[in-house]
C-alpha cells in the first residue's frame, strides 16, 4: 500500500471486507507491475488518491461471490478487468464500455462501483482500490465485471498480463488504428505495454513495423515479438530520420507508448501523409506536447485511446485463447519476477527504464510459476539488464 506520493510503498496487514451484491472476492495469484502504478505512486495523475493499495494488472481463482453474481464461481481461474463496464451509461450504450460513466466517477475516487470501499487500516482508516482493483494482495474485492474467467491452461503468472498490457496494447492497434496487413507501424516505448503494441502489430499483418527504445535488451524483445527493425533512441540523433528511412519516407501508423512530450512528438514526426500517431502512453497530469499545425494539412492525424478502445471484458477470453493456442507470448515479456515486498524495487525499475514487465508472484504456486514449491524458483533468473 502507499499512504502517500513519494513515499516507498509498504507491505502491512489490512482489513478486507467480503463481496457484497454484484461482486467477487479473488485470491490473487499473480500482479504485473505497470506504468500507470508508477504515475500513481510518483503523485503524477492528481490529487486524493491516498493512501491506496495499488495494483490493476492480475490474475487469481475465485473464492467467494456476492449476491446476483453468475458468471463466475468459486475456483475459476480469473483475469481482472479494471473497467468493470456499467453497460448502462450513455458510453456503454454507444459500444465504448472502456469510457463507462459510471466507472469514471467511482474509480477518480478510489472506490468500487457503489461508491465505497472494501479496504481499510487497522485502525478504521479507508483505504482506496488502485484501478478499481487493488491487487497488490493477497486477495481483492472486485465489481463482477472486474473478473474476468479464462482457460485452466494458462498458468497465471502469465494471464496477468492480459488485463492491463495485452488489451491495451493490442487493443490499440486493433480497435483504434485498425491496421490493416501490409501497413508500415513504428512502436515508440517497448516496455510491457509497447511490447504488447508489437505482438499486435505482428498480428495484424503489418510490415515494416519498427521499434524504438533506449534499451538494446527491450528491442531485443521487440524483435521476439515481431518487429522487423529496431532502432536504438539512445544512439541515433536524428530518431525521426532514421524511422522514415526504414519506412520509405514515414509509416502509415506510429504508437507512442512511454507518456512524454519528445515521444508524441516524435510518433507525428515519423508519419508519413495521411498517417495516424497514437498516444498508448499514460501521460502525467499537466503536461503538454506541441506539435507542428500546418502538418495536418498533409491529413495526419493524432489519436488518444484508453484500455484498448474497446470491450476488454469481451476481449479478454479471446486473447487468453491466443496465448494458449502460441498466438501470443506472453513469458518472453516477463524480465523480472518477485514477490509482493518487491514491488518497491519493481518501481524503481521502470523509474530507471530497465527491464518490460516485472511480475509479482502473490502466491507462486498458484501462479504455476515454473519451479514453484519445488524450492528451485528463482526471480533473478528471469531479470535482465
Amino acid at each position: 500500500m502507499l499512504r502517500h506520493p513519494g513515499q516507498a510503498m509498504t507491505v502491512e496487514d489490512v482489513e478486507l471486507d467480503p463481496p457484497m451484491r454484484g461482486e467477487v472476492l479473488v485470491r490473487v495469484a499473480a500482479a504485473g507491475v505497470c506504468h500507470s502504478d508508477l504515475r500513481y505512486a510518483n503523485g503524477e495523475l492528481g490529487q486524493g488518491y491516498w493512501p491506496i493499495v495499488l495494483g490493476h494488472e492480475g490474475a487469481g481463482i475465485v473464492e467467494a461471490v456476492g449476491a446476483d453474481v453468475a458468471h463466475v464461481a468459486p475456483g475459476d481461474r480469473v483475469v481482472f478487468c479494471f473497467v468493470p463496464a456499467c453497460r448502462a451509461c450513455r458510453y456503454c450504450v454507444a459500444g465504448k464500455p472502456n469510457l463507462c460513466e459510471v466507472v469514471a466517477e467511482h474509480g477518480a475516487q478510489g472506490m468500487l462501483m457503489d461508491g465505497t470501499s472494501r479496504l481499510r487500516l487497522l485502525d478504521g482508516t479507508t483505504l482506496k482500490h488502485g484501478l478499481r482493483t487493488a491487487c497488490f494482495a493477497e486477495r481483492a474485492v472486485v465489481a463482477a465485471g472486474g473478473a474476468v474467467p479464462i482457460p485452466p491452461e494458462l498458468p497465471l503468472w502469465q494471464a496477468a498480463l492480459l488485463g492491463c498490457s495485452v488489451v491495451t496494447g493490442i487493443g490499440a492497434v486493433r480497435n483504434v488504428a485498425q491496421v490493416r496487413r501490409g501497413q508500415s507501424v513504428a512502436v515508440i516505448g517497448c516496455g510491457g505495454v509497447g511490447l504488447q503494441v508489437v505482438a499486435g502489430a505482428r498480428l495484424a499483418g503489418a510490415d515494416p513495423i519498427v521499434a524504438v527504445d533506449r534499451v538494446p535488451g527491450k528491442l531485443g524483445l521487440a524483435r521476439a515479438q515481431g518487429a522487423t527493425h529496431v532502432v536504438d533512441a539512445a544512439a541515433e540523433p536524428d530518431l525521426a530520420g532514421v524511422v522514415r528511412r526504414l519506412t520509405d519516407g514515414g509509416v502509415d501508423h506510429a504508437f507512442e507508448v512511454v507518456g512524454r512530450p519528445e515521444t508524441i512528438e516524435l510518433a507525428w514526426d515519423v508519419l508519413r501523409p495521411g498517417g495516424s500517431a497514437v498516444v498508448v502512453g499514460l501521460v502525467p497530469e499537466g503536461v503538454k506536447a506541441t506539435l507542428p499545425a500546418i502538418e495536418l494539412l498533409s491529413d495526419k492525424s493524432l489519436r488518444g485511446t484508453y484500455y484498448g478502445s474497446g470491450d476488454p471484458a469481451a476481449e479478454i477470453p479471446e486473447l487468453a485463447a491466443l496465448a494458449v493456442t502460441g498466438g501470443l507470448d506472453l513469458a518472453t515479456v516477463v524480465t523480472h519476477v518477485d514477490g509482493l515486498e518487491g514491488v518497491e524495487e519493481a518501481l524503481d525499475r521502470l523509474r530507471r527504464g530497465e527491464g518490460a514487465r516485472t511480475v509479482l508472484l502473490v502466491d507462486a504456486d498458484l501462479a504455476g510459476y515454473p519451479g514453484a514449491g519445488t524450492g528451485v524458483a528463482d526471480p533473478s533468473a528471469r531479470s535482465f539488464p
